[in-house]
Parts: structure tokens; C-alpha cells; sequence
């Protein structure tokens, strides 16, 4: 039985879209990968909560821990507390700390199961800080918070150092004191000013050649304390030039929402694991390409991945740091929570149009895995925002 919507469309019409059948992707893995990857995971709001939505997001942490447990199944390693999670758009991080204690001890009652946790300075205000020891102590906060709960760490990007750094060395000196100090080898993430405006001139510079020699030279003098560097610029080819400089046992975690499928199949100088938001919303597709590139079937691989990329490249578009929106619209439409209601309101982050594009891409792709249900609750969007 054919299922159909009404959509918008660019000119203002109104079509009438058949929705077809769900690729029925399993709900489990059912075999480890040969990639390392893991899925920044969203926060789910509880839509009933007498709060303020902006100021003081109330979390459902049913909703929120069910689907951490969604991606373990699926083979998936967790990110917790990154920017999918709105760390730093409407995340403070009393409450990503919080977030970080009830992964973690969820992935040891699964008996071990994979998470990284960000670390960062969000808690300092950029303006707040007056130079680079103020920075220095604002992730040894941080870092020290994360590892006292068992935590492994993913160092993420610094607002704050952006501001104060004045020079290359600045970079080095903050993230080799850090580094030091870790007591188990850290994810580090560069992320570009697409996702972040404040992180612009990252690393000292805003040539980036000429920043991927600071990162360079810092991962081979501290390559010991490093497991791998996620990199999320938007471009395989530097993606490609930084993984083939890492040192042997560093690892190149794609952060590519945009070539995610090419960077991880590589070629026959390497490849890349994974390390991305885009996971979070397609995961079962992404679960069952990466069992059969571990399967030695990469045309499999490619051909439920590749179906996905405009999906993604989709949800990441710019203003890319409003990516969060389409990647909560997915959880909706497939059942991970009961609303479309995001911390600090971002549901209005994006255009009905956009959530209509989303809606056809995602079902291109096989993404929908109720159908029917998909339908109502995208109805129910449209309704609201004057489309019966």
C-alpha cells in the first residue's frame, strides 16, 4: 500500500510525495568492525518540564540513555557530550558532565562497552579569558572531571584559546601541558570555523596548511599520549594530507559529514575511522555498510552508505552549526523520542523547506524505518508551521 505526504517545494507549491518502503537496516550489529567508529550522539529534552528552554533545558535522560544503548547495539563507539549534543549551544557543562557520568556508567554496566567524552573550556567564558594559563586551567578542570569518572577523553576545540593564543606556539604550549597530563591516550578534534565561527585561525593560523604543520608537529611529539585526531573541515583532500603525515598508531578519525563514505573505504595509502554526527542520524544504514565492508564487501559498503551522503550533505549544510536540527528531526521521525523539541529551541533552527528536502532524502536513502509513523509525524511539523 502506497503511503503519501503533502510537501513544499522551492517555487511555493504543494506536491504530493510517495514515501517508499523502509530498507529495514537490523537494529544490530551483527559483527565487530574493521573501522574504529564511533556517533556523536544527540540530547533529547523533555518537551513537559517547567523550565526555561534557552536558559536551563530540562533533559529526559530516559529518552537520552535509550539511545546511547541504540548505537552500542549497533556496533557504534559513543561521543558523548560533543557538539551534536549541543555543547555550547544551549549545553552547559554542569549538565554535559552530568551527561558524561550516566554514559560512562552505562557503557561499564554493558560491561565495557565504547565511549569517549569531551573535554573542553566551555565552562570559560571567551571573554573571560586573559591569557593562556587561564585556558590551561580551564581544561585541566575539565580533563580531570571526565578521567575521575572513568572517562576517556576527546580534547576538544577551545573558544577561549582561539581568543587569547597568539601565536602558534600558544597552541603548543596549551595542548603539551594538557597532553602530559592524561592518563590514557585522548582523542584531539579540530573543528573548523564552518561548525564553529569562533574557532576561526584555529592553531594559529588561518592558512590551513600552515595550521596542519602546528597539529603535525604536535602529534609526533606527543603521539604517545594520542589515539587519534578527528578532523572535521569539510574537505577530504586535506583530510587525506593530514592522515598520510600521522605517525604509526595514530589513527585519522573522519569528521567528513560531507565524504564520510570515500574516507572510509580509502584506498590503497590508508583510510580513515570514523568519528561523526551524521551517524547519529542514519545508524542503522551506517551500522549495516560498515558489517559488510568488515565482511570484505565493499560495493555493499558503498551501496547503502553512498545513498545517504545528500542526506548529509543536506543536515550539514550552511550554516553548518545548525546541523543538529535535521540530526533531532531523524530521531523524531523514527521514533527515538516522542517530539520535535530541541535544548535552547533549535527545532526553529531550520526552514520548513529544509525539513521537507530532509524528509525526501531520508526516505531516498531507506532511512525511514516506519513509514507510516514517519508520515504522521511529519504531518504533524507541517501543520504547525501552516501546511495541512
Amino acid at each position: 500500500m502506497n503511503i503519501s505526504i503533502r510537501l513544499p517545494n522551492s517555487d511555493r507549491s504543494i506536491e504530493t510525495y510517495t514515501v517508499q518502503q523502509s530498507d529495514g537496516f537490523p537494529q544490530r550489529a551483527h559483527a565487530p568492525f574493521n573501522r574504529v567508529a564511533f556517533a556523536a550522539a544527540h540530547m533529547v529534552v523533555d518537551p513537559l518540564a517547567d523550565s526555561d528552554p534557552w536558559l536551563a533545558p530540562a533533559i529526559d535522560w530516559d529518552r537520552t540513555m535509550a539511545f546511547r544503548e541504540h548505537l552500542w547495539d549497533l556496533g557504534f563507539g559513543v561521543a558523548e557530550a560533543m557538539d551534536t549534543a549541543q555543547r555550547g549551544m544551549g549545553m552547559s557543562w554542569p549538565d554535559s558532565l552530568d551527561l558524561i557520568r550516566r554514559t560512562v556508567a552505562a557503557a561499564k554496566a554493558r560491561g565495557g562497552a565504547l565511549v569517549f567524552s569531551g573535554a573542553g573550556t566551555d565552562h570559560l567564558a571567551p571573554e573571560e579569558a586573559r591569557s593562556v594559563d587561564d585556558v590551561i586551567r580551564a581544561y585541566e578542570e575539565q580533563v580531570g572531571a571526565v578521567e575521575a569518572l572513568g572517562g576517556r577523553i576527546i580534547l576538544m576545540a577551545s573558544r577561549a584559546l582561539a581568543r587569547v593564543a597568539r601565536s602558534p606556539e600558544d597552541y603548543i604550549r596549551v595542548y603539551s601541558h594538557i597532553l602530559a597530563q592524561v592518563h590514557q591516550p585522548v582523542i584531539l578534534h579540530w573543528l573548523g570555523d564552518m561548525f564553529d565561527p569562533a574557532l576561526v585561525g584555529y592553531w594559529g593560523s588561518a592558512n590551513t596548511d600552515e595550521a596542519m604543520n602546528v597539529v603535525v608537529g604536535l602529534i609526533n611529539d606527543c603521539a604517545a599520549k594520542i589515539d587519534g585526531i578527528k578532523i572535521s573541515l569539510l574537505d577530504k583532500n586535506k583530510e587525506i594530507a593530514l592522515r598520510s603525515r600521522l605517525p604509526v598508531g595514530v589513527r585519522m578519525y573522519t569528521g567528513d559529514d560531507f565524504n564520510y563514505a570515500e574516507m572510509i573505504a580509502g584506498d590503497a595509502q590508508g583510510y580513515s575511522h570514523a568519528l561523526l554526527g551524521i551517524f547519529d542520524a542514519i545508524a542503522p544504514a551506517a551500522s549495516a555498510a560498515l558489517s559488510a565492508l568488515a565482511d570484505g564487501n565493499e560495493a555493499r559498503f558503498h551501496a547503502i552508505l553512498e545513498p545517504t551522503v545528500p542526506l548529509s550533505r543536506h543536515i550539514f549544510k550552511a550554516p553548518t552549526r545548525f546541523y543538529k536540527t535535521g540530526v533531532v528531526f531523524m530521531a523524531y521521525l523514527n521514533g527515538h523520542q516522542d517530539h520535535f523539541t530541541m535544548v535552547a529551541g533549535q527545532e526553529s533552527a531550520r526552514s520548513t523547506l529544509h525539513l521537507a528536502d530532509l524528509f525526501r532524502l531520508a526516505d531516498r536513502a531507506g532511512l525511514l524505518a516506519d513509514p507510516a509513523r514517519a508520515v504522521k509525524r511529519m504531518q504533524a511539523v507541517l501543520a504547525v508551521r501552516g501546511i495541512d
